[in-house]
């Protein structure tokens, strides 16, 4: 477990939008730990049929770990931080509204319990629990928890990130290599954003789908993925890996060229990269595949 002396506690703005200090980094990343171990984990390879429903269709689903587990956060990060609330994707799937708090002036904790749901439901070890901190649209920390791996990453805002209490550097390609890119999968889109991610169909782009999107951002994070594109913007899936590229030393731009908004609202496809120029090259392939293929 990462000692406070790495980070800090986290900061936040006060009722006067001053300073004020927000949890610890080592009690949060305790309570992650904590739920994984008591929630999901005994389940992985364990799930009966019962215990597994589709919500929008059969690529989404939910398990009785996904909902225990944000129950079980919910439940140890308010009580970490009095005052804030947490935007999870069980409760937003229950009540859509919830996902307003992300414009509100509240410390938000942003929660997916089992990124990689279809990975975990399979028994492979490919999904991680994801929880990051916000506020009035600001990313402040972020913690991503691969159980069946027992790995953790963690990024303070301006503080840099670390995986395993060991620094981060996600570097840059070497210039004119092959890019690696991760990317939504072309079923899940829209026809624009198809033809957006038709531009990654290139020689200089080695592309393939994602998996959990959690463990693709730690892997440009590492440096072992060149950039990951999606064209979806719900928070949980996001939230944590690009605080944890950006303090790593990489870069997040959409479609538009404007930095992704937790909130919403954005141009997709949006990427984000090890590198101000690798996210540059990624965004202007998907521009291009967008005009040529418009219409």
């Amino acid at each position: 477990m990462i000692d406070d002396s790495v980070f800090g506690t986290v900061p936040l703005r006060g009722a006067a939008h001053g300073p004020a200090e927000g949890p610890g980094v080592a009690a949060v990343e305790a309570a992650v730990r904590a739920a994984a171990a008591a929630e999901i984990m005994p389940r992985f390879r364990q799930l009966a049929a019962h215990e597994i429903v589709e919500k929008s269709g059969p690529h989404d689903l939910v398990t009785v770990a996904d909902r225990l587990a944000e129950e079980h956060l919910t439940a140890a990060l308010t009580e970490l931080l009095p005052g804030s609330v947490v935007v999870g994707e069980e409760a937003v799937h229950e009540d859509p509204a919830v996902y307003d708090a992300l414009r509100g002036v509240a410390p938000v904790w942003i929660v997916d319990p089992v990124d990689g749901t279809r990975q975990f439901v399979r028994g492979e070890p490919g999904f991680c629990t994801l929880v990051a901190l916000a506020q009035e649209g600001e990313l402040l920390a972020s913690w991503t928890f691969a159980a069946a791996l027992d790995t953790m990453a963690i990024a303070v805002r301006g503080k840099g990130a670390v995986l395993d209490g060991v620094p981060l550097r996600s570097g840059a390609p070497e210039p004119g290599v092959t890019l690696r890119v991760a990317h939504s999968h072309p079923d899940y889109t829209s026809q624009a954003q198809k033809n957006a991610l038709l531009g990654l169909d290139c020689p200089d782009i080695e592309a393939r789908p994602c998996g959990s999107a959690g463990l693709e951002y730690l892997s440009v994070a590492r440096g072992a993925l060149d950039a990951v594109a999606f064209n979806w913007e719900l928070a949980w899936d996001h939230a944590a890996g690009l605080l944890l590229v950006t303090e790593a030393g990489g870069a997040q731009t959409t479609l538009a060229g404007e930095p992704y908004r937790i909130a919403g609202g954005n141009v997709l496809p949006f990427t984000a990269a090890r590198d101000e120029r690798t996210a540059r090259r990624v965004r202007d392939r998907l521009r291009a595949g967008a005009a040529r293929h418009a219409g």
